[in-house]
């Protein structure tokens, strides 16, 4: 769980008139699948608990309608795949004017964990790149043009941890306040599409509320049954996380958590995983991601 080094260091980025906005990281504190809507989605019930870590998006504003990206990541080693490069054609689409991008993403957040930092990072280019264009979209808009990206593309533009419904962009903020999480990747990566289609999921889980999940009566991840009896790395990591706790898969990824009762505890957690060889960190969930403080700090400083 290492970033990846910028092009250039972070000094040279800012005197080059380069930008980084936070990208945090999420865990589903549950996930529940209780049908299959009309279009043929699958209707979801989840929280999203956002995370005091994750990547950094850096954006330069160009004047020739470019969208540049720098680097070329193994997860998008062709630049029109890569989730931040697509967020910024589609807002493109939309705004008047020769609006260009220079961006890098300073990856942290493992890919496929379930983590949510590809999602993160697009919602943050469109945050980021309304407020330097000077769009205006406004949060709802940008929300929707983030949905069309990916169903957890939402909750990182409205930035609060929330419950969710629907595909997950049904979205009522929730206070969770600062809970203490160890949280591990796996490894593993298993395409999402694979797994909703996989026979062995439990799709008629019955509509739980707010109220159910703040008593701990609803918990669980409707797609641990599943990737365990597939992917045997990331039952062992489940189960070196239980000796800590009840351990949760979170999202459709390779990646888990547990949550602990302060920080020293999952301090203390990362460093006995992080010895035998397991990619972890400890983490304290917030409610309001930092991404709207550093856009508002770059609408005062243009």
């Amino acid at each position: 769980m290492k970033a990846e080094a910028p092009p250039y260091s972070a000094g040279t980025l800012l005197a080059a008139g380069w930008r980084p906005f936070p990208s945090p990281a999420k865990l589903n504190l549950f996930l529940a699948i209780t049908g299959r809507r009309p279009d043929g989605y699958h209707a979801l019930q989840t929280v999203f608990q956002l995370l005091d870590w994750g990547d950094t998006v850096w954006l330069r504003p160009r004047r020739d309608g470019a969208i540049v990206r720098h680097g070329a990541p193994a997860y998008a080693p062709e630049a029109d795949r890569d989730l931040v490069v697509r967020a910024a054609a589609r807002l493109q689409e939309v705004a008047e004017g020769g609006h260009g991008v220079d961006l890098f993403v300073e990856k942290r957040v493992p890919v496929g964990g379930g983590f949510g930092g590809g999602s993160s990072d697009a919602a943050s280019v469109l945050v980021a790149l309304d407020a330097l264009w000077g769009l205006g979209l406004g949060i709802e808009r940008l929300a929707g043009i983030g949905l069309a990206l990916g169903a957890d593309v939402p909750v990182f533009v409205h930035g609060r941890s929330a419950w969710a419904e629907g595909v997950g962009e049904r979205l009522r903020p929730l206070a969770l306040g600062p809970r203490h999480y160890l949280v591990a990747d796996s490894g593993v990566s298993v395409p999402t599409a694979e797994l909703f289609q996989a026979p062995d999921l439990k799709r008629d889980a019955a509509p739980a509320t707010i109220a159910d999940f703040l008593s701990g009566t609803v918990h669980g991840n409707a797609f641990e049954p599943v990737l365990r009896q597939r992917a045997p790395a990331v039952a062992a990591l489940l189960d070196r996380l239980g000796a800590f706790g009840r351990a949760r898969l979170t999202g459709s990824g390779g990646g888990g958590f547990v949550e602990l009762p302060s920080p020293a505890e999952a301090e203390a957690a990362q460093r006995m995983l992080a010895a035998e060889g397991w990619a972890c960190r400890a983490c304290t969930g917030l409610d309001a991601s930092p991404l709207h403080a550093a856009v508002a700090a770059a609408r005062q400083g243009a």
